[in-house]
C-alpha cells in the first residue's frame, strides 16, 4: 500500500500529502489544484485505477513467493474541505482511528493467542478504553508503545523538500536538487508536523482557506 501511493505521489503532481493506514488511503491535492480540471469522477477514477494497477504491478516485489490469487479494486470518493485547518482534524482522526484499530486488534490477537476464542476475545474487550487496552498487554509482556510507528501512528507520504533545503545552493534553488518522496511514520495530529513542513499546504498566517482533500 505504501509503494502504491508513492507512486500515486510520484505520478500526480498535484498530490502534496497523503496518508494510509491498513488497506485505506488518503490523498491530499493542493488548494488550487487544476487535476481534470477539478472535476471529482475523473480525479476518483485516474487515482483509484492507477493505485489498483501499481498494486497488480508492485504484488511480486513485495511477495516474490505468493501468487496474487484475486483481482484487487478499491474504491474511493473526493471531498473538498473548506480550510486548510479542517483538513487537517480529518487527517487528526484518520490516525486517532490507527491508533484505536490498532490497540484494539493488538489486544485482540494477543487472547486468542492466549488460548481464547474470538468470541471470548470479543466479549473480554468489550467497553475497555485505552488504558485497559494498555494494562492487558503489559500482563502479556507487550509494551503497546514499542510497536512499530508504523502501525501506531501510519503512514505520512509526501515530497521531502523541506530537508532539502540545507542540501541546496546557499540562493535556496530547491528546484536544482533532486527531490523525493518519503514514507514517515510520525505524529501529524500534533501541530509542530505542519510547522516543520509547511510546504506540504502551502499556507501561512495570512492564507487559512482552501485546502482540498
Amino acid at each position: 500500500m505504501n509503494s502504491c501511493a508513492v507512486a500515486l505521489v510520484e505520478e500526480f503532481k498535484d498530490i502534496v500529502f497523503s496518508y494510509g493506514v491498513s488497506d485505506e488511503y488518503s490523498f491530499v491535492l493542493k488548494k488550487d489544484s487544476i487535476l481534470y480540471e477539478r472535476r471529482a469522477s475523473e480525479i476518483v477514477s485516474a487515482i483509484v485505477s492507477l493505485f489498483s494497477s501499481v498494486y497488480i504491478m508492485r504484488w511480486k516485489d513485495i511477495f516474490p513467493q505468493k501468487d496474487l490469487r484475486y483481482p484487487p479494486y478499491f474504491d474511493g470518493r473526493a471531498v473538498c474541505y473548506p480550510s486548510s485547518k479542517i483538513l487537517q482534524d480529518y487527517l487528526a482522526w484518520r490516525q486517532v482511528d490507527c491508533h484505536i484499530n490498532n490497540q484494539y486488534n493488538t489486544c485482540f490477537w494477543t487472547l486468542v493467542k492466549s488460548g481464547k476464542s474470538e468470541i471470548e476475545a470479543q466479549k473480554q474487550l468489550k467497553g475497555t478504553q485505552t488504558q485497559e487496552k494498555n494494562d492487558l498487554l503489559s500482563r502479556y509482556g507487550i509494551d503497546y508503545h514499542s510497536l512499530p510507528l508504523i502501525f501506531r501512528q501510519g503512514s505520512s507520504v509526501f515530497w521531502d523538500v523541506e530537508g532539502l533545503k540545507a542540501a541546496c545552493s546557499p540562493n535556496g534553488a530547491i528546484e536544482e536538487c533532486h527531490k523525493k518522496v518519503v514514507v514517515e511514520h510520525c505524529n501529524i495530529i500534533e501541530p509542530n508536523f505542519w510547522k516543520d513542513h509547511p510546504t506540504i499546504l502551502e499556507e501561512d498566517a495570512s492564507d487559512k482557506e482552501g485546502s482540498t482533500k
